[in-house]
């Protein structure tokens, strides 16, 4: 495979793809009562919401962490506090989306004992909080410290049963973000030529994110050539690209918070019959975990389904090499990688609204490596691809 246009050409044939809308208001105050019956059914008297994903899912702040304490405490009843820095009120008024009391510490006052003043003022009898599985050490150290009475849970209960399971808006805004990944990437494939740099790629690929509509560009790239390949992740000195090399470009955007996430693997020039045997193997292990996705079975088996051809083609077993020493996939929506995890073990049964990557990638030490991924939901009727995987190793674009 091999084009050799020029970068400004390419970049200047690449049109706008924005077309959905942002989640609306309505549909926080809907998550929010979703998860008040999740903490009712389970005893929990409230929820300590995080600055970050958890924080923006269920009140619509986008609010980064840092090294003060910012977040949310939502009560089973629905009461909506916000706890945050003096200093910082206007501002977190200015980002509030659904209105709640806005609490606030100076800094020679401690959030902790605040946040136990605030949790007996919604309800004094209030044993189980349940606390976002992000929060850092300190925030949980410390509140923990500070409110001895209190009884701290994981709140993964409450936020991995919400944010697992998909919006037909969330779904619209993915497959939004997935098309315009899927054309930069393809538009990537065609400034190729012997000598470009892993980096010169990155930056058009950047580059062509922000033409494509998404404002930030990539939300991440990984771009490597040849031996680097075998390293799922990259390596710290990328090798320039040359003839008969394997490619491989990992990257994404984000479309109103929501996150794409697509690596396309061919080679530059003619594929010898070895490049071409494992890239065949990567595809059939791909579209074997596809087809292992069914409503009711545990998201284990789709590890297990794409690990079967493998060992079935003289590779693995397990997680060794050459074959695939990661997970077959993980779910994704704000966060590029969340609930759920398709990996052995894994007994967490799948559900219509799930979203997954597909991404059983093979290593082959010292060699190269073939990373074809694609995600895809789960409906009523079995799982539907965002985008249709790899045709070849010739037509990785079909």
């Amino acid at each position: 495979m091999e084009f050799r246009q020029s970068k400004e050409a390419v970049l200047n044939s690449i049109q706008n793809g924005v077309h959905t809308k942002a989640i609306p208001k309505d549909a926080f105050q809907q998550r929010i009562e979703k998860a008040c019956k999740i903490m009712k059914a389970n005893n929990i008297d409230a929820c300590f919401l995080h600055a970050g994903t958890n924080l923006f899912y269920f009140t619509g702040m986008r609010w980064g962490s840092s090294e003060r304490m910012v977040g949310a405490i939502l009560s089973a009843e629905g009461d909506l506090h916000f706890i945050a820095p003096q200093f910082e009120l206007g501002t977190i008024k200015d980002f509030m989306m659904i209105e709640g009391q806005v609490h606030c510490w100076e800094e020679d006052e401690s959030p902790y004992k605040l946040f136990g003043k605030i949790i007996a003022q919604v309800n004094p009898f209030s044993e189980v909080i349940a606390l976002d599985e992000s929060s850092p050490f300190f925030i949980s150290n410390g509140l923990q410290l500070a409110n001895p009475r209190l009884k701290f849970i994981d709140a993964k209960t409450i936020t991995a049963a919400c944010r697992s399971i998909k919006s037909a808006e969330e779904i619209a805004i993915m497959q939004n973000a997935m098309d315009i990944t899927l054309t930069v990437l393809e538009a990537a494939s065609k400034i190729l030529k012997p000598g470009i740099t892993s980096q010169e790629v990155t930056q058009f690929i950047h580059q062509a994110h922000i033409k494509s509509g998404a404002s930030a560009g990539s939300y991440f790239c990984i771009v490597l050539f040849g031996v680097d390949t075998s390293f799922p992740h990259g390596v710290k000195n990328p090798n320039p690209l040359k003839e008969g090399d394997v490619v491989l470009m990992d990257t994404g955007c984000k479309i109103h918070d929501y996150i794409s996430d697509i690596t396309r693997t061919y080679v530059f020039g003619e594929p010898t019959e070895r490049q071409r045997s494992i890239w065949n193997i990567e595809k059939e292990a791909q579209a074997f975990a596809f087809k292992a996705a069914k409503i009711g079975r545990p998201c284990g088996d789709i590890d297990e389904a794409a690990r079967a051809v493998l060992v079935a083609n003289g590779l693995g077993p397990d997680y060794k090499l050459p074959g695939t020493s990661h997970r077959t996939g993980h779910g994704i929506g704000l966060d590029i990688h969340e609930w759920e995890y398709l990996v052995r073990g894994n007994t967490t049964p799948l559900q219509a609204g799930m979203c997954f990557s597909n991404e059983p990638m093979i290593c082959v030490p010292n060699e190269f490596g073939i990373r074809l991924e694609d995600h895809f939901y789960m409906t009523a009727d079995g799982p539907k691809w965002f985008t249709q995987p790899s045709h070849s190793i010739d037509q990785p674009f079909g």
